[in-house]
């Protein structure tokens, strides 16, 4: 019992001592509920949709009105072509894409259905069923109401919404998830390897001798980054073979343009786990802040839950993770095809973390060393 008791007491006294794990250890918890019970919504709605009303007519623009209603698709484009329907839906810019024909009020008129097709990017499952599935009721609701108001013939629908799925219309599951488990997993490995990197050199001992050498901080960083950089792309090769021979995931586009863009996103990735390093003092410390990391960079990226579902603020917030925008490129170029040129925004965006997230790095590790 005396043993048990002093062992207690020493526990006790270390943690006291290391204050800043302990904090850490309190407060990450409760951070991420509060967090992931604000931000995590599976009810997907106001998704961006381009409109493309051929008919311009009060009967269009009633039924313009009753999708805008249900909250589920905000119109943020007129598109003035099929192909630019297209290019929008191709490029992410806009889930849905919904289209009025020329006749679509002389239909209406005559009594007879009027076609709306409704293109929904089924590249992500979530967000397409939630579009199908309220696109579907709409036309019934609508439908019935026109009946009610007019003398229509009561066996004809008069809207007749017909949906197609882009890039995923069977919905098979791993087209989906492979992308985003590959993402994942890069994001995971990349951030907890390079997470206690400079923190072991601090506690071997090893870091105070680069004061006397002629190495250069940028030049420590970067050794500490080239070896993880080939592991990353190990890891996306060996990721793409297991999803095209074993789960038959499709390559639309270019597979040089994913690897170039891969390099960005491993980057950002890297400087992220040097960045936690560089902050932190012990190796614990160090695991600590890169679950912390790694839970909102799963939770918040769109990997589980859409963006579109999450409050503002988190939606925001997402925007600061790397595998948000490698999640976009993986899926564009596998599922859609999309070119470089459509992924510009994504592109620029890792970019600019990879550059940020290694400048903060470089200057704290040069305040390390002072």
């Amino acid at each position: 019992m005396k043993r048990l008791r002093a062992l207690l007491i020493k526990e006790f006294l270390q943690m006291k001592r290391d204050r800043i794990t302990l904090a850490i250890m309190v407060m990450i918890p409760v951070g991420q509920l509060l967090i992931f019970g604000f931000a995590i919504n599976t009810d997907v709605k106001h998704l961006s949709t381009i409109l493309f009303d051929q008919s311009q007519t009060a009967q269009s623009r009633e039924l313009r009105d009753a999708f805008q209603a249900t909250q589920y698709f905000d119109f943020t484009r007129e598109g003035r072509s099929f192909e630019e329907v297209d290019n929008a839906i191709q490029s992410g810019i806009c889930k849905v894409g919904i289209i009025f024909p020329p006749d679509f009020a002389e239909l209406l008129e005559r009594g007879e259905s009027a076609p709306v097709q409704v293109l929904v990017d089924a590249s992500d499952s979530m967000s397409s069923a939630s579009a199908i599935n309220a696109a579907s009721m709409l036309g019934l609701v609508e439908s019935a109401k026109r009946l009610q108001r007019t003398s229509s013939r009561p066996h004809v629908q008069a809207y007749d919404i017909r949906l197609r799925a882009w890039y995923n219309p069977d919905f098979v599951s791993p087209y989906y998830m492979v992308p985003g488990v590959l993402g994942v997993v890069l994001t995971m490995t990349m951030i907890l390897l390079t997470s206690v990197a400079i923190v072991r050199e601090r506690e071997r001992g090893t870091l105070e001798q680069l004061t006397v050498t002629p190495m250069r901080s940028w030049e420590f960083l970067l050794g500490k980054i080239i070896p993880y950089v080939a592991v990353g792309y190990v890891q996306l090769t060996l990721g793409l073979g297991v999803g095209y021979f074993v789960f038959s995931v499709p390559l639309r586009g270019s597979l040089g343009g994913l690897y170039l863009i891969t390099f960005l996103f491993i980057l950002a990735s890297l400087a992220m786990g040097i960045l936690i390093s560089s902050v932190s003092r012990t190796q614990m410390q160090a695991m600590q802040l890169s679950f912390f990391a790694l839970l909102p960079s799963i939770l918040l990226s769109g990997f589980m839950f859409p963006r579109e579902a999450m409050p503002r603020l988190f939606f925001e917030l997402s925007r600061i993770l790397p595998l948000t925008y490698f999640l976009t490129v993986a899926r564009s170029i596998l599922l859609k095809g999309s070119p470089a040129g459509f992924l510009l925004p994504e592109i620029q965006a890792l970019a600019i973390l990879s550059a940020l997230f290694l400048g903060i790095s470089l200057l704290l590790f040069r305040h390390a060393l002072d």
